[in-house]
């Protein structure tokens, strides 16, 4: 959520910047609900007090002027309590679908407007024809999308043989990586309730993405960022624990609720994924150098498998919801001829802190104030292992893989 002191100090300016981001947001309805609430609390606060008075006077010896002004203020403290509520349950729903506000180096605009910051690699060149990730794994009989359907739904992959070597060994690998930049593991429960949904920001506005476990009022997580944004809710923390650095492998599930079109066909874009999440807790002010060093973690997984790729700033409107700032990591896919996200990392600022109160102090009985949360992916595995079949492919079908997963423990062979 974003600081209403802002808004109430400037709502031209927040207006404009809220809606930089995403222009169908109603600012103004917030700012009126906002007004109007404080406005019948301060009524309902007047009405109680007016009221005590009575009661006070009453102690003398009630009369039936006294009574019947009290039941009067009764009624309307009960009417203006009813409308209270109900602006109060307006007013929150639209708070919480509120978007981040940006940092000031971000550029107006879609994804025509994303900046590419840097390249790192060449794009590969092959002397015979290349194949999509499809055609080679299904020659191989490494993924059955097929079997996935018919024992779950369309659009979940079945891995096999080597397919699933290769999946675990960049799970170590990457898991490896994340703690040698200092991010601890953490392995959270794939079911999570919906405070916690909301506390990351994915409830209200992304309810239809997420799958719910209706009977046990659970959903499964949507990315291990959500777990992580919850570890310290309601939690003040000395500023000398910070940063807290965490990684987490999970299977993330996902509705994907606009469909699927033809360059998104087999692993490019599925329900049920594997991603290691990196996610860091820090105070405000050294929030933007740790978004630099968790790109790099990310980035030097890319470097070390030898895969072209490019990092990209994302426009405004190409920003999530939480975020104030992301940067895109987008690798090359020589089958899919294109450049495919396999990590944003983003600074949440004290968006996710405020609604989960996560708050930091200097020292004991001093003013606390709330963290900065960012995450990032490191990386999505079905991506990664699209770009790495499509690199890797030879004449003869078969694939090459990069020598340093071959020396982690359930390396490819």
């Amino acid at each position: 959520m974003i600081d209403l002191a802002l808004l109430r100090d400037d709502p031209e300016g927040i207006k404009a910047l809220i809606q930089k981001k995403d222009p169908s947001f109603d600012v103004v309805r917030l700012a009126e609900l906002d007004k109007h609430v404080r406005s019948l609390r301060h009524v309902i606060e007047d009405l109680r007090s007016e009221k005590n008075t009575l009661a006070k006077q009453g102690q003398q010896g009630v009369s039936s002027e006294i009574r019947e002004k009290s039941n009067k203020l009764g009624d309307r403290i009960k009417e203006h309590e009813e409308m209270l509520e109900q602006s109060e349950r307006l007013f929150k729903d639209l708070y919480l679908r509120c978007p981040n506000l940006l940092a000031d180096d971000v550029q107006s605009g879609g994804k025509e407007s994303n900046l590419v910051v840097r390249q790192i690699g060449v794009q590969p060149t092959f002397d015979f024809p290349v194949k999509t990730h499809v055609e080679l794994t299904k020659a191989l009989g490494w993924v059955d999308f097929e079997a996935a359907t018919a024992m779950t739904a369309s659009n979940f992959a079945l891995y096999r043989n080597e397919a699933v070597r290769l999946h675990y060994a960049l799970c170590m690998f990457m898991l490896n990586t994340a703690q040698s930049f200092g991010f601890a593991p953490v392995l959270p429960p794939f079911l999570i309730n919906e405070r916690a949904l909301e506390g990351a920001s994915n409830f209200p506005r992304f309810k239809e993405e997420v799958y719910a476990v209706e009977k046990d009022g659970l959903y499964l997580t949507p990315t291990a960022e959500v777990n992580l944004a919850n570890l310290y809710r309601d939690t003040i923390l000395s500023e000398q624990e910070l940063p807290i650095r965490l990684t987490a492998l999970t299977s993330c599930f996902r509705r994907e609720a606009g469909g699927y079109g033809a360059a998104e066909r087999g692993l490019i874009r599925i329900h049920q994924f594997d991603k290691v999440e990196l996610f860091t807790l820090t105070k405000p002010e050294e929030s933007p150098q740790e978004q630099e060093r968790m790109l790099a973690c990310a980035e030097s997984i890319l470097q070390k498998l030898g895969l072209h790729y490019r990092v990209t700033l994302l426009a405004a409107q190409d920003c999530s919801f939480a975020s104030s700032k992301t940067y895109d990591i987008e690798v090359w896919m020589p089958g899919q001829k294109e450049y495919k996200e396999v990590s944003s990392i983003s600074n949440c600022t004290d968006f996710q802190a405020r609604r989960c109160a996560i708050r930091c102090r200097a020292a004991a009985g001093e003013k606390t104030r709330l963290i900065h949360t960012l995450n990032g992916s490191s990386l999505a595995l079905p991506r990664l292992v699209v770009a790495l079949l499509e690199t890797g492919q030879r004449a003869d079908g078969s694939i090459v893989f990069p020598e340093i997963l071959k020396s982690v423990s359930v390396g490819v062979s």
